[in-house]
């Protein structure tokens, strides 16, 4: 349990705190085009800084643009599916579920290359029909309203790049120190939880190297409170795990479960109401043993872990952040069941296309 636990949190400890001391501020208009970039600016970023450490950066950026505007609940939603979910596909940093794939010996390019084509149709089709959304929205607001927009525009400025670096070398440490792995090509191995030491040195470079960290993260509303409120409730979920993926490593062909397909929809349904970082193990473990699962049966679990997790504000982490975050500061956010609405009539049409297009092996 602990090989899995300290390495998870450690990763998730230093995109947090990373991200923690990178703040964008300012105020552009609110125009399909502008929110259409923010989205697909996150959608990308969230592979590399983690889905939270990519909502947590733009988030209260596109609601400061849009504070303007009444007709904006649905760019939070859109930005929880893109940002916070589908978005983090590229690299084991993007989503908890592939990092623990990652931990089981999936090799770090993997990601990148068995999963870019699903990731490109899903988020591109969720950008194409958020910039319709959005526009139909944009042409009923009220002249006055948008008159205001125009005064009230900032630039944006950026702020805390140093972080960026450490970034930069987060990724590079977790593609390239691993106790399992000899460290690029050579003969030496790095021992247990020398990544892990890696990564917290890291996160104390961004809190006490980079130039005007205390105020960078006074302006993010940054928080250890709630890093050690995550700490406690994945604890929690990896000593509850355990039981089941013994259980499947033993019993697994009884699920009955055999396409790509069947994995895709029983992944994605158990992400869509539990966390989906323990869904994805309990079916990686049913469809591969003791061992990887082949290349089908993977591609259907990670893509069900991840882009399931938009189903619901409780399949991932980062969903009722957002929410929490919106609604602070104003943004009327759909009810439980109302943001399923949009994510049934939006998300699972898509879901049946990724379905038929890539998983009919």
């Amino acid at each position: 349990m602990l090989g899995d636990y300290i390495p998870f949190m450690a990763l998730l400890s230093s995109l947090y705190v990373i991200a923690g001391g990178i703040h964008l501020s300012g105020d552009l208009r609110p125009t399909p085009a502008v929110n259409s970039a923010f989205l697909g600016a996150g959608a990308f970023l969230s592979s590399f800084i983690g889905t939270t450490g990519a909502s947590m950066l733009l988030v209260r950026p596109l609601i400061r643009t849009n504070h303007e505007r009444r007709r904006k609940a649905h760019t939070v939603v859109f930005f929880i599916f893109l940002v916070s979910n589908t978005g983090g596909c590229l690299t084991p940093l993007g989503d908890p579920p592939l990092f623990l794939g990652y931990l089981r010996g999936v090799p770090f390019g993997w990601t990148a290359r068995s999963l870019f084509l699903p990731w490109l149709f899903v988020n591109v089709a969720l950008l194409f029909l958020f910039y319709l959304w959005d526009r139909a929205a944009y042409a009923r607001e009220k002249p006055a309203d948008l008159a205001r927009d125009v005064i009230e525009v900032r630039p944006l400025r950026l702020r805390g790049w140093l972080n960026f670096l450490w970034l930069i070398a987060v990724v590079a440490t977790v593609a390239t120190v691993d106790h399992q792995r000899p460290f690029l090509g050579t003969g030496w191995t790095p021992p247990l939880f020398l990544r892990e030491c890696l990564l917290l040195f890291l996160a104390a470079l961004s809190l006490y190297a980079t130039p005007g960290s205390r105020g960078l993260r006074r302006q993010n509303d940054f928080t250890f409170a709630a890093l050690g409120e995550v700490a406690c409730l994945f604890l929690g979920i990896f000593i509850c795990m355990q039981t089941p993926i013994e259980y499947l490593k033993a019993r697994g062909p009884e699920l009955g479960l055999k396409s790509p397909a069947e994995f895709f929809w029983a992944t994605g349904a158990l992400s869509s109401f539990l966390d989906n970082a323990p869904t994805y193990v309990v079916f990686f473990t049913a469809a591969g043993g003791a061992g990887i699962p082949e290349q089908s049966l993977l591609v259907a679990i990670s893509l069900g872990a991840v882009f399931m997790g938009a189903n619901t504000y409780i399949g991932n982490g980062p969903n009722f952040m957002v929410k929490a975050i919106a609604e602070k500061s104003g943004v009327k956010m759909p009810s439980f069941f109302g943001y399923m609405a949009y994510s049934g009539c939006v998300l699972l049409p898509l879901f049946a296309a990724v379905t038929f297009i890539f998983l009919r092996a």
